[in-house]
């Protein structure tokens, strides 16, 4: 990994388990691995295995890749959590989906490479614009607002905070 934490290389990216980075656990996991990740970007790539929960007659649903999309952002947080903040895992809330548009569906075998860009963190939500590939080709794209919950230990509160 390079000097800041903020720009690690794809090779160690690729090393970390994905589930490390994420609150949910088999068989709820919809990404593979981290492949990208920067200030703004993040990415991760993920094949669509038959035993897939959102595997049905040989694709990947489209609340699969609803799924995966919000668990690329999750694995965002959870990069910063513990790689900069060293902090744990925490639960991201999906505050909106907007303009979700999916023009294909993967097959079971395909590899998706879904990209979440953060566009802008206010009042404690962070707006993010989603792209997800496949072969090269764009299959679908959304908007997705996220909020995490943490708890307060000092005084047994929950508040909201973005990432």
């Amino acid at each position: 990994m390079t000097n800041d934490p903020w720009l690690p290389d794809e090779a160690t990216l690729r090393r970390i388990d994905i589930h490390e980075l994420l609150p949910q656990q088999e068989p709820f996991v919809m990404v593979g691995r981290l492949i990208g990740f920067g200030r703004v970007l993040t990415v991760t790539e993920t094949t669509i295995a038959a035993e897939n929960l959102f595997a049905d007659d040989g694709r990947f649903s489209a609340t699969g890749i609803m799924e995966n999309i919000a668990q690329t952002c999750a694995a965002r947080i959870g990069y910063v959590n513990k790689y900069i903040l060293k902090r744990g895992i925490q639960i991201g809330l999906i505050g909106a989906i907007r303009n979700m548009e999916i023009v294909a569906l993967p097959a079971v075998g395909d590899t998706i490479v879904t990209t979440v860009e953060v566009l802008e963190q206010v009042f404690g939500m962070t707006l993010a614009k989603a792209v997800v590939t496949c072969n090269g080709e764009t299959i679908a794209t959304a908007e997705m607002k996220i909020a995490v919950r943490e708890e307060d230990n000092d005084n047994d509160t929950e508040n909201i905070e973005s990432v």
